[in-house]
């Protein structure tokens, strides 16, 4: 039970049924009052049969035509309905008393008026009584006028004379109403928005926010979970940043340990060389450097990787002349190319943007880990090409082979470390890259745009 008056819709409902038993309550008190009314009015005096019959007897009860006596039959009758007017007409004709008469009444009445006065009043409002005093009516007549809208019934009347301030009540539940339920979602929707903002708020490792918690209902229930989820995303994201460490740290150890033994295997691989061999000895012993200088290689890559990924390899950008250092980087490579039976093509044209604001060291990497790629993947076209060109937007350095491609490899996502190395560089120094390979070769584009400072 508890539970269920912490739900929005219970306190809503209960707002609603709140409001219909105040309409209900209202209607009741409506109610008490008509009745008290009707049963207060529901005697003789609401009934204009009755008051009629009653006039002519009162008026018949009267011991003389004595002015003292039709005054007090007067007095009587105005207690008991205030808004009624009373007048004597005597035997003479003469108008002999009055009580609240509206209207200029003669002081003379011939029997021509008195008729047309009662053919004026029969029938009309006010409701008209006319009672004659004596046997035959020597003593003259009385007239009792009531208002006819005394004679409605009792809800009419106070309708009547109470329906503004009945319309006010009904107008003030209604904006009651109106205005708790105002208050209700308003509450709801600032508890949502501050929700939205924790959403949208993020702390220093790009995570959201916890929630403050104020209600235990629906919205609280969200801000709940909200919360949970915030948790469980700090655990991840602290576990992933914990794996990440040991993952560097068990590269840069491996990395380091392998070193040793390397330079060792080498340095006895050189001494074996030195001695007389058969030709497939030599061969054997150029197939061991080679795989020696691919591990170092590698190990050299797997440094730069866990530096990069830790951010601890620094960046030295100068303005560098982009031209002159692909001729370099391509005149360093080109014996290699050529003992591999590689046609090299190097096409050098100035370019718009040059110097380049680079680090030569980061650029001497990126040549390095694509050329050795060319080797890799592209021995059976033994072509290579490499060119600067100038496009709308951009200079580029363009790498391209003959080989049969790297697959479905795409150098944005990394083919490898190598090429995963080459992304961060080149992201790093804010140029970009694009790389196509396919069955006929790969192409690899450096590129700097003209817009960016």
């Amino acid at each position: 039970m508890k539970k269920l008056f912490r739900s929005l819709q219970a306190k809503y409902m209960l707002i609603i049924l709140t409001a219909i038993f105040i309409i209900q309550f209202a209607f009741i008190i409506m109610g008490i009052v008509m009745t008290e009314l009707t049963d207060s009015y529901a005697d003789e005096w609401s009934d204009t049969r009755r008051v009629e019959e009653k006039w002519h007897q009162d008026a018949g009860n009267l011991p003389a035509a004595d002015a003292e006596a039709v005054r007090r039959l007067f007095l009587q009758w105005k207690e008991a309905l205030p808004e009624a007017s009373m007048f004597w007409v005597d035997g003479s004709g003469h108008l002999a008393e009055q009580v609240d008469v509206k209207e200029e009444l003669p002081e003379t009445w011939t029997p021509s008026y008195t008729a047309s006065f009662i053919k004026k009043r029969y029938g009309g409002d006010p409701f008209t009584v006319i009672a004659l005093l004596g046997t035959e009516g020597e003593d003259g007549f009385l007239v009792l006028e009531v208002p006819r809208d005394q004679f409605e019934a009792p809800l009419q009347r106070m309708y009547d004379r109470y329906e503004h301030i009945f319309a006010a009540g009904i107008m003030a539940i209604i904006f009651l109403f109106v205005f708790i339920s105002y208050l209700f979602f308003r509450n709801i929707r600032n508890r949502l928005l501050a929700l939205q903002t924790a959403m949208e708020n993020r702390d220093g490792d790009g995570l959201p926010v916890p929630a403050d918690v104020k209600k235990d209902d629906e919205v609280g229930c969200l801000e709940q979970t909200f919360n949970q989820m915030v948790r469980e995303l700090r655990e991840s994201k602290k576990r992933e940043q914990e794996e990440e460490r040991l993952r560097r740290e068990l590269i840069a150890n491996l990395s380091h340990d392998l070193r040793t033994p390397l330079t060792k295997l080498s340095a006895h691989i050189h001494s074996l060389g030195k001695e007389k061999l058969s030709e497939n000895g030599r061969r054997a012993i150029e197939a061991a450097q080679t795989s020696i200088r691919d591990v170092d290689r590698l190990i050299e890559n797997l440094m730069a990787y866990t530096l990069l990924m830790a951010s601890k390899l620094k960046q030295e950008p100068r303005p560098t002349d982009i031209v002159r250092f692909v001729r370099e980087q391509a005149a360093a490579w080109y014996p290699v190319f050529e003992k591999e039976g590689f046609v090299v093509d190097v096409e050098l044209s100035p370019l718009e943007t040059n110097p380049w604001e680079v680090d030569p060291v980061w650029m001497g990497r990126i040549f390095d880990n694509l050329l050795q790629n060319v080797l890799r993947h592209a021995k059976d076209g033994k072509y290579l090409l490499i060119k600067t060109e100038s496009a709308g937007d951009f200079d580029a350095i363009v790498i391209a082979d003959r080989g049969k491609g790297m697959g479905q490899s795409s150098g944005k996502k990394g083919a490898g470390i190598g090429l995963t190395i080459v992304d961060m560089m080149v992201k790093g120094m804010d140029l970009d890259w694009e790389m196509e390979t396919g069955p006929h070769g790969t192409t690899v584009k450096i590129k700097k745009y003209k817009n960016r400072r």
